[in-house]
């Protein structure tokens, strides 16, 4: 799914191609997306957009004289399993656009469009960050690592380190493959107990006498877990692509996939923790491993990732973990795997659309439980 990268290339996507462009109208939201109404409508106006961890927050601004006078509006989206934008004509929206924002006349109009195929994804036209997410670990990196650091007392950390990695209320923005390849760089067993592999770090303080260059060169040689989970973020958006470069389809993923050292890579072992979602490693797992769990091996002809490894990172309580639950014993039906970014073909949106009624029903969330 999107984690923290992501986003943050949406953000830059929606950021670059809007820019110039002057939006008009109302927004359209389609007839099967469960989400709220956008109630905003005005003659001309900008498109902007932020991202913090795995939230993305598009504001719509008024331009000067707009009518009917109004204050930006901010919508705060989570992608779910399978959200991105695309800019497209607005005779030829893509399917599963579920949200649209068309340009104004007279130049030839096109539409933003918040497209999602399985429809995980959700937006909020309250425009405030979902309460009791941490902070981003690639905008706001110290409070990040202070934030973990003042905590280790909470029982999030008396769980394996792969399960608290994917926690949003301290480790903001990192999902299944970023935990996987955070974890196999510093080569600490995915089980292992969290506050055992954190609360070392609070002992690691840089030498008053060293320059603040030979301290970044430090950290850059030898950085530790919280340092990676700023790092590796970093490294995936100068990658680029993920839906958002220049090429599409498969081509847009091919860095991606060079990229990757440990996730879904063949001859990496995988587990899975007490949520179900599959961790991938090297080595022993460690102590916590889940008893009569035995590690599978991936062989070099597997060359695609299960449905597993696109499922939702880490819900944040026990009623959002049971609704997890349902909805991955009861999947959408007419839908096919698929790579991360790509568009299902046009005659399987007809099918799916048919049985989107019978779909998961638990698509209400409490605005005071960030999960993902």
């Amino acid at each position: 799914m999107p984690e923290g990268p992501e986003l943050h290339l949406a953000s830059c996507f929606v950021n670059e191609t809007c820019k110039g462009l002057v939006f008009g109208g109302s927004v359209e939201k389609s007839s099967v997306s469960r989400n709220p109404e956008v109630p905003f409508e005005s003659s001309a106006y900008y498109i902007s957009a932020l991202a913090r961890g795995k939230e993305l927050r598009l504001t719509l601004s008024p331009l000067p004289g707009a009518q009917p006078p109004q204050k930006p509006l901010s919508l705060v989206f989570r992608f779910g399993m399978s959200g991105s934008f695309q800019l497209a004509p607005a005779d030829a929206l893509p399917p599963h656009a579920h949200l649209r924002f068309y340009t104004a006349p007279p130049a030839p109009r096109l539409a933003l469009c918040f497209v999602d195929i399985r429809r995980f994804g959700h937006w909020d036209p309250g425009g405030e960050w979902q309460p009791g997410r941490g902070p981003c670990v690639l905008l706001e990196y110290e409070r990040f690592r202070d934030n973990v650091l003042r905590n280790l007392s909470d029982k999030a950390f008396d769980r394996p380190i792969c399960e608290t990695l994917l926690d949003q209320r301290f480790f903001n923005g990192i999902g299944n493959y970023l935990r996987a390849e955070i974890l196999y760089r510093l080569k600490i067993p995915p089980f292992e107990k969290a506050r055992t592999v954190l609360e070392a770090l609070k002992q690691c303080r840089p030498s008053p006498e060293l320059t603040l260059s030979k301290k970044i060169k430090a950290k850059l040689q030898n950085p530790d877990l919280l340092e990676l989970c700023h790092l590796v973020p970093k490294e995936v958006i100068q990658l680029g692509g993920k839906g958002y470069g220049p090429e599409h389809g498969q081509e847009d993923f091919a860095a991606f996939r060079a990229w990757l050292r440990c996730y879904g890579m063949p001859g990496m072992s995988s587990l899975r923790d007490r949520h179900g979602r599959t961790i991938w490693f090297q080595g022993d797992p460690g102590p916590l491993a889940p008893k009569g769990g035995r590690p599978r091996k991936k062989k070099p002809q597997e060359t695609q990732l299960g449905a597993e490894d696109r499922k939702e990172d880490l819900p944040l309580s026990s009623q959002s973990i049971s609704r997890t639950r349902r909805a991955r014993k009861h999947p959408p039906k007419g839908v096919t795997q698929q790579s991360e970014g790509t568009s299902l073909q046009r005659n399987q949106e007809a099918r799916t659309a048919k049985k989107g009624k019978r779909r998961r029903t638990g698509n209400h969330r409490s605005p005071q439980t960030p999960r993902e």
